[in-house]
């Protein structure tokens, strides 16, 4: 049977890891890897997070399975979280094995279903069309992000959404766009809600960095705003960055409805969906967050250290658009983007030589990981990037 198989390519990402860990000199920079990282290099555990284990260790009973539809507490926590308390609709959620399981969830609904057709602004995290020709989805795209103006093209996502065919689905990023760090205007929001709505679409919001942008609150009303108007949405949300569980795959996929026996329904085909994949879903993550989220002590601590890590990525932002604007006019841009990402307009080559001669990690397509840099090290990226940039 394996000798009919062809061997498959590396993830490109993987390989950059490969690459950079083999790389013998000490100041290469990894700006590839989309994990958030200290001023050290580090990607710590957040105290809030060690707090929970700890609480977990002490009081936890049983290690057996939670139900297929994951842990009620968690779900109904993490929703006021990110839907709200006021949104007019009703939710039904599954704990999904992180934010990938979640859409892979909702793209094997939306097949279910019927459906059939997925529209994805592109550029967009190069999983998302995976995921979804995986399911066998019929994915069609248009420009969301120019990359050497730097600019969302708005009007074409207006003109997708406005030909797309009742019933369609729409991926929509709910903050901190990956890879561009570029998102839409509160009034952007309210007129994509509004062609939503007329055209009886089914948003997917991804949800995986919520804090990272402009707050708690903040990073979620734009999402807030399209569920309140769309008869029917799914929300995808991951814990990975805003908790710092990468390694613990926890996440969910919510299923938003008028009614909740509608909302209860597509919960049932999801869970019915999980188990023939991978049954039940892993719980620590989900503990810890569930835990954190549970106590107000907790809560308080966690979204200190949320806020920290934002603020530390606003800040580089604005060191490294600061050292950039002598020689490239787009820099200003750059501060403005939110969350961990940019994608800078580089040239494959330019990367290659970037990577080569300077020791200066990042992906082909030019995406930057803010959290990579150090501050000490801002002027040297700059001095490097500014000539071809400028």
């Amino acid at each position: 049977m394996f000798d009919k198989l062809a061997s498959q390519p590396n993830d490109p990402l993987l390989a950059l890891i490969g690459l950079y860990n083999d790389d013998s000199r000490t100041d290469k920079i990894d700006l590839g890897v989309g994990v958030y990282r200290d001023d050290m290099g580090n990607t710590p555990v957040l105290r809030s997070v060690k707090a929970a284990e700890k609480l977990l260790l002490e009081t936890q009973s049983s290690k057996s399975y939670v139900a297929p539809e994951g842990d009620r507490v968690f779900l109904d926590l993490l929703w006021d979280l990110v839907g709200g308390k006021e949104t007019g609709r009703f939710a039904a959620g599954v704990q999904t094995p992180g934010g990938s399981g979640a859409l892979r969830l909702a793209s094997d609904l939306i097949a279910r279903a019927g459906t059939g057709r997925l529209h994805l602004g592109l550029p967009s995290w190069p999983n998302h069309a995976g995921i979804f020709g995986a399911t066998g989805l019929n994915v069609e795209t248009h420009v969301y992000f120019d990359v050497p103006t730097q600019d969302v093209r708005f009007s074409s996502v207006m003109k997708a959404f406005s030909e797309a065919q009742r019933g369609d689905a729409v991926l929509i990023h709910a903050s901190c766009h990956n890879p561009t760090g570029a998102g839409f205007t509160p009034a952007q929001w309210a007129e994509l809600a509004s062609v939503i709505a007329e055209r009886r679409l089914v948003p997917l919001i991804d949800s995986a960095y919520q804090g990272f942008g402009a707050g708690i609150e903040e990073d979620v009303a734009g999402l807030r705003t399209l569920i309140a108007a769309a008869p029917e949405a799914l929300v995808a949300v991951s814990c990975s960055k805003s908790f710092g569980i990468y390694r613990e795959r926890t996440g969910a996929i919510f299923a938003v409805a008028q009614t909740q026996a509608a909302a209860d329904t597509a919960r049932s085909n999801l869970v019915t969906l999980a188990r023939t994949s991978y049954s039940m879903p892993p719980d620590h993550g989900a503990a810890v967050v569930r835990t954190i989220l549970a106590s107000d002590v907790l809560r308080k601590d966690w979204m200190d250290e949320l806020n920290a890590m934002r603020g530390r990525l606003q800040g580089l932002r604005r060191e490294l658009a600061s050292a950039l604007s002598d020689g490239w006019q787009l820099a200003p841009q750059l501060a403005e983007q939110q969350g961990m990402f940019s994608l800078l307009p580089l040239k494959e080559a330019d990367v290659l030589t970037l990577r080569k001669a300077h020791g200066i990690y990042m992906p082909t397509s030019g995406r930057i990981n803010i959290a990579g840099l150090k501050s000490a090290d801002i002027e040297r990226v700059a001095t490097v990037l500014t000539p071809l940039l400028g």
